[in-house]
């Protein structure tokens, strides 16, 4: 997939439509731009022009080339559609077939995926006839970008924010994978052919046959990055502790047990790789003796002696050399200053924290939200969406800085 045709509405969010085009021109693909006449009210034509390095189209009247109708041109041309943003205007006309514009004539002409990333007002966006216009969209084949909750420009705080550019792409990506459509990866991925480690899930250390310590590590945010690994190209190996996960197709998968049998896997196959991503929640203690027989009730406390486990993430970065190596940090409290201490202690090139205290986007919810920091001082807020797509932003913003 090369060529994407980004239709932009009327909406305050079309400033986003203008990082969108920058960010997808990045990443490899061809971008060709349509402007409502109410989205030339908030953005400017020659703003997307500079960016894509590509004409902007504005009227159906205005045929660039003579040998050819235009709004069938370009719906020939595209390999998929985006509409961001999407107001409520533009979606009820799309769900009753008006093409009385480039956009909507355009997009009623064309076969290829079509995405649509909401934005308005809270009330609009609930409004009973709009949610059945995007119920008649969703049925006729487009593809929803769930709009966020975040501060609106009427001054709400509540949903209707339009999806971020990076995870408008990743929702994209993911898609069309899943759509079995044809593969995203171009060759201007800069993971493609690249190999990559990922840890995930807990570690277990047992005490007797049947009893253990471990933790509520779901592997949930290191799987979406495997899989956002592969999809990108790159040759991924997968260590994982016991989840209920299954693994990522197209994956080099290594299941383990203790932080003893991690470290083992992860050290043995350390020299080959290009990036080491510890998503893994490591016990950082085992039981000092794991005992043959189950351990027998008594009267009274019972005491059980525990040692350290090995230090993975500071094993890496003291015996790294060509590898880019990424931490997580799963905190409750003071998040950045663990955050930077970890980063520093550790040598990583970043690390990337959470605070699991927040049950929305603790270990077992298909939600999160993270901060990256790196050894710049440069911190990076990646705000509250599923682990896959936060999977997606991630990666961007790494190939962002070191490609």
């Amino acid at each position: 997939m090369k060529n994407i045709l980004l239709a932009v509405s009327g909406g305050i969010a079309a400033y986003k439509a203008i990082d969108l085009t920058s960010k997808l021109t990045q990443a490899g693909y061809d971008v060709r731009v349509m402007l409502t006449e109410h989205a030339q009210e908030f953005v400017t034509p020659l703003a997307f022009q500079a960016i894509s390095r590509n004409p902007v189209y504005t009227s159906t009247f205005k045929e660039e080339n003579p040998a050819e109708i235009q709004h069938i041109a370009l719906g020939d041309w595209a390999d998929a559609v985006i509409i961001a943003p999407a107001t409520a205007n533009i979606i009820g006309k799309l769900a009753n077939g008006i093409a009385d514009d480039m956009i909507t004539s355009t997009l009623l002409a064309t076969t290829v995926p079509k995405f649509v990333a909401p934005a308005m007002n809270v009330h609009m966006y609930e409004n009973p006839r709009v949610q059945a216009n995007m119920q008649v969209l969703a049925e006729d084949g487009y593809h929803f970008a769930e709009p966020g909750e975040g501060f609106l420009a009427c001054g709400y705080v509540a949903k209707g924010r339009m999806m971020e550019p990076l995870d408008i792409m990743a929702f994209m990506r993911q898609t069309m994978e899943q759509n079995n459509n044809q593969s995203v990866i171009n060759e201007s991925d800069w993971f493609n052919g690249k190999y990559a480690l990922v840890t995930a899930g807990p570690t277990v250390e047992v005490i007797d046959p049947v009893r253990f310590v471990s933790n509520r590590a779901s592997g949930k945010m290191g799987y979406a990055l495997a899989d956002a690994l592969q999809k990108r190209g790159a040759k991924v190996t997968l260590v994982s502790g016991p989840t209920s996960l299954t693994p990522p197709e197209n994956v080099d998968f290594v299941p383990v047990t203790s932080a003893e049998d991690m470290f083992n896997a992860v050290v043995e196959r350390f020299d080959a790789q290009n990036f080491i991503f510890k998503t893994a929640a490591v016990s950082d203690y085992k039981p000092a003796e794991k005992l043959e027989h189950k351990m027998k009730k008594q009267d009274g406390d019972l005491t059980i002696s525990f040692t350290r486990t090995k230090d993975i993430l500071k094993y890496l970065g003291e015996h790294k050399a060509h590898q880019k190596l990424i931490g997580f940090a799963a905190e409750t409290q003071d998040i950045e200053k663990y955050a930077k201490a970890k980063l520093e202690k550790k040598n990583a090139d970043v690390i990337i924290a959470n605070n699991v205290g927040d049950t929305s986007i603790g270990f077992s919810s298909d939600d999160n939200e993270v901060t990256l920091y790196f050894k710049n001082d440069e911190a990076v807020n990646i705000e509250k969406g599923k682990k896959q797509q936060l999977a997606g932003r991630i990666l961007e913003e790494l190939e962002r800085r070191w490609k």
